[in-house]
């Protein structure tokens, strides 16, 4: 196998989790960074002797990539993975695919009409616990799932002065703004399903900008997610209360088993599936089930795959990524799932809105 599928870059600041995945893949090259700051460009390509570009449709018009990852800030996300697919270019975009339902019309319509892959990177689907988790449930252990939940609790007061795009499209929305980490892996869990209809609200306004100014965003946001069989889930984003970090906290419930992640430092991840769990009143260690349902690919990881970021869910969507490009394998989040990862974030800014009354989520299957 040759290195013959050729990587772009935008947005140098995130691409640096993803350069060193591309650069071991045996299929693919680096073959150029593109970033507004010339700097920042050209440190991260230096060690692949990578093209530099401060212009991403210049980069493009080049024609010297076949695939680009998208690392921008949120709302470049669907104009540059449009303008990408609109050429043939494969794009792997970060989260969340759109920021508004008419970008999600626009980015459906041109990943559609174009013969190249979209994926959208929602890499927290591939942390190792959620991985596990997944393969439990297709394979039956927790009988019907009717609940779970999924929460982002990561305090951004101080990184939006430095990333200000965040203060606009994180915090300065009110909303479920960046729901994707936590709705992703359940739907991903639950595979043929998605979310129907939402509600969100919020606690309300604890919070001041340094300059002075009310966040947009209420300091903690729930929204509840009908699913298409029925179930419910429950989604928090906290990006504002002064805490810790617990970014990866999540739950399921069904008819034959329960799950909690861990909530702390040292805690377990800790599930019980009825009649199988060795003590019908007490919970079980996660890893416990790894040998016998964890897939090969996270047993035996290679060095690479340690080494990248989000616990190894950076390498892991590459290598999915790869194979979907060579037309080796689906693509696990083409642009329908992108869609139902990111339309709810989007209804439910207008629920927030209506005072948390229930709205439907438009499914991107049927649209035109």
């Amino acid at each position: 196998m040759g290195k013959d599928i050729r990587v772009g870059f935008v947005g140098a600041n995130r691409s640096s989790g993803f350069l060193e995945a591309f650069h071991q893949h045996p299929a693919t090259k680096v073959a150029a960074v593109c970033d507004i700051n010339r700097e920042k460009a050209q440190e991260a390509a230096k060690p692949y002797d990578a093209q530099v570009f401060t212009d991403f449709e210049a980069m493009l018009d080049a024609k010297m990539v076949d695939a680009v990852v998208v690392a921008t800030p949120m709302h470049y996300h669907a104009p540059q993975s449009i303008r990408a697919l609109e050429r043939g270019v494969h794009v792997l975009s970060e989260v969340p695919a759109t920021v508004s339902m008419e970008e999600s019309l626009q980015l459906t319509h041109a990943a559609r009409k174009s013969k190249a892959v979209y994926m959208m990177a929602e890499n927290y689907t591939y942390m190792r616990p959620n991985v596990l988790l997944g393969e439990m449930v297709q394979a039956g252990l927790f009988g019907e799932v009717y609940f779970a939940e999924g929460e982002y609790l990561h305090e951004l007061k101080e990184l939006n002065e430095i990333t200000k795009w965040r203060r606009k499209w994180q915090t300065g929305i009110n909303g479920c703004t960046y729901g994707t980490h936590s709705l992703g892996p359940v739907l991903q869990w639950l595979q043929t399903q998605h979310v129907v209809s939402v509600s969100c609200a919020g606690t309300g306004h604890h919070y001041h900008d340094p300059c002075g100014n009310e966040y947009e965003n209420e300091d903690t946001i729930l929204m509840l997610c009908r699913l298409s069989g029925g179930g419910l889930v429950k989604i928090r984003v906290d990006m504002l209360s002064d805490r810790p970090h617990a970014m990866t906290n999540y739950a399921l419930q069904g008819t034959g088993g329960a799950y909690e992640s861990a909530r702390a430092e040292g805690e377990p991840n800790r599930v019980w599936v009825k009649g199988v769990s060795k003590d019908s009143g007490r919970w079980e260690r996660l890893e416990d089930y790894e040998k016998k349902y964890l897939p090969e690919f996270w047993k035996h990881p290679p060095e690479e795959a340690l080494k990248a970021g989000h616990g190894g869910g950076d390498y892991f969507e590459v290598v999915d990524f790869v194979n979907a490009v060579r037309d080796e394998a689906d693509c696990p989040i083409g642009i329908d799932r992108a869609m139902d990862m990111t339309v709810p974030g989007l209804v439910s800014q207008e629920s927030i809105r209506q005072a948390g009354v229930w709205l439907s989520v438009p499914d991107s299957r049927g649209w035109k």
